[in-house]
């Protein structure tokens, strides 16, 4: 299929661009030293791509995530890095499970879930899931007791991930890890998972990286200046020209907006409505011209599209099923 047989709006990753980032990334962070997070594209396809740089451990975010991941034959060791308090479908799941825990509850549900392996989950000052340093131990002791195996601790720095001063992000992550440190101290274990794309090279406690925007990139991680490229866009037509002006059919409801506009090369965009990007271009286009439009925030954009076709200048080389989608 050539690229102009696509129907628009689509979610389309170049392809030398995304295997740049994925050897960049597998070699900066070797084998187990990074979980890719599958939540960024959602697709086992490239999560096999993935495996096949020897990252054979992921991070997941929902229940449908993991299963999804178990039916590909990808469950070597998948962490569920959030809170369930329904775990019965990962009990059942031909897979290696740990799930993240962060309070008493959710490790009743995992216990009674059959869920044999946990992470202590702790804020290190994201405001999100996390139970608090101190109270670290006194959770890891009760999931003992329940029957659990406590593996160790994970914590997300998330609050971290753009700031834009690397001397100052780097101070920053280094004192957030220090609250991760002390409750691995008193939980035990041989894991610290934290991290992500915008910290990667500077998370040094942490025994795996959970990163995962890397892979297909965007404007928002861009603007750091990390080695990786943009590799995901929304191939977009032009279907309206005014003097001034031009509206392409790609809107709120192809990619997501909570990191700002996205960017189209060679012009400056105005404002997206539910189909629609209103932009004005630097050299005169016609109706039916083709776009490519970057999102700023790479993750929920994937989720709200079917497919991910890859690729090569004008031929589409492979279509993709998003199949993570969704969380029943």
């Amino acid at each position: 299929m050539k690229l102009g047989e696509l129907v628009t709006p689509a979610a389309i990753a170049d392809a030398g661009a995304l295997d740049h980032n994925l050897r960049t990334m597998s070699a900066a962070l070797p084998g187990a030293r990074l979980r890719p997070h599958v939540k960024a594209h959602k697709c086992t396809s490239l999560a096999r791509r993935q495996a096949a740089l020897g990252h054979e451990t992921f991070t997941c975010a929902t229940v449908r995530e993991v299963l999804g991941m178990a039916e590909a034959g990808l469950g070597t060791d998948l962490l569920l890095a959030n809170e369930v308090l329904d775990a019965r479908a990962l009990g059942k799941a031909k897979a290696r499970v740990t799930v993240a825990v962060d309070s008493e509850a959710t490790i009743d549900a995992a216990a009674a879930g059959g869920v044999r392996e946990v992470l202590i989950d702790v804020n290190i000052g994201l405001p999100r899931c996390g139970c608090a340093p101190e109270e670290a131990g006194r959770l890891a002791d009760l999931a003992r007791k329940r029957g659990l195996s406590v593996r160790g601790v994970m914590g997300y720095e998330g609050h971290l991930m753009m700031v834009e001063d690397r001397a100052d992000q780097a101070k920053r992550v280094d004192q957030a890890m220090e609250l991760l440190a002390r409750a691995h101290r008193d939980v035990g274990g041989d894991v610290i998972s934290s991290g992500g794309t915008g910290t990667y090279d500077l998370n040094r406690l942490a025994t795996e990286i959970q990163a995962g925007s890397y892979a297909l990139m965007d404007t928002q991680y861009l603007k750091l200046g990390q080695p990786f490229r943009l590799s995901l866009a929304i191939l977009a037509t032009v279907i309206s020209v005014s003097p001034g002006y031009a509206v392409a059919d790609c809107g709120l409801k192809s990619m997501s907006m909570d990191h700002g506009n996205p960017t189209i090369d060679g012009a400056k965009v105005w404002f997206c409505s539910d189909e629609h990007v209103t932009f004005a271009p630097e050299a005169k286009l016609r109706v039916g011209d083709r776009i490519r439009v970057w999102p700023a925030h790479v993750d929920p954009t994937v989720a709200v599209h079917d497919r991910l076709h890859v690729v090569d200048g004008e031929n589409v080389i492979e279509s993709w099923p998003v199949d993570l989608r969704g969380w029943a």
